[in-house]
């Protein structure tokens, strides 16, 4: 790699870092091609990237970015997933890593704030911006169907009442 196509890296890694919301530093070490390919499919899937990076080109990259601080995550054959979101490549790591033990979660960093692996672990245990956006739908829409059915139940009352009645006049 000369000196151009790195600092085309480092540029092009430096916008990715100013997009996302959420790094998630991996180890990779002894995955194979096939399993790489399912984990970057999987991350997809999630709406997150999976990236194997150069350490010293990544630090670089991170600098002026609000994921300065994980530069230290960065030492033998790493790994990044990111995405806008922040929980999808977390959730999409922890999900994978508990399913092959060779991908080895580091840490991250959710804007300014670095996380070490437990942190990583723990913001994946919490619901996905779309899933809390349905949770809020939700909670919104149980009013007016409480509503709803508070209005027709007297409706619902009064037809039991005279169907009632209307079996009692027939039986007679």
């Amino acid at each position: 790699m000369n000196r151009e196509e790195k600092s085309e890296l480092v540029r092009s890694l430096n916008a990715l870092f100013n997009e996302v919301s959420l790094v998630v530093v991996t180890q990779y070490k002894g995955l194979t091609v096939e399993e790489m390919t399912a984990l970057r499919g999987q991350m997809r899937a999630a709406g997150a990237q999976f990236k194997v990076t150069k350490n010293r080109l990544t630090r670089l990259a991170l600098a002026g970015t609000d994921f300065e601080g994980a530069g230290d995550f960065f030492t033998g054959p790493t790994a990044i997933a990111t995405s806008a979101d922040p929980v999808a490549a977390a959730k999409a790591a922890v999900e994978y890593a508990k399913k092959n033990e060779k991908l080895v979660i580091v840490g991250g960093s959710l804007g300014k704030t670095v996380l070490d692996a437990d942190g990583v672990k723990a913001l994946a245990t919490m619901p996905s911006l779309d899933e809390l956006r349905g949770k809020i739908l939700g909670l919104l829409q149980a009013p007016a169907t409480k509503l709803a059915g508070v209005t027709q139940a007297p409706a619902g009352q009064l037809a039991r009442v005279f169907a009632a009645y209307a079996d009692q006049g027939a039986a007679a």
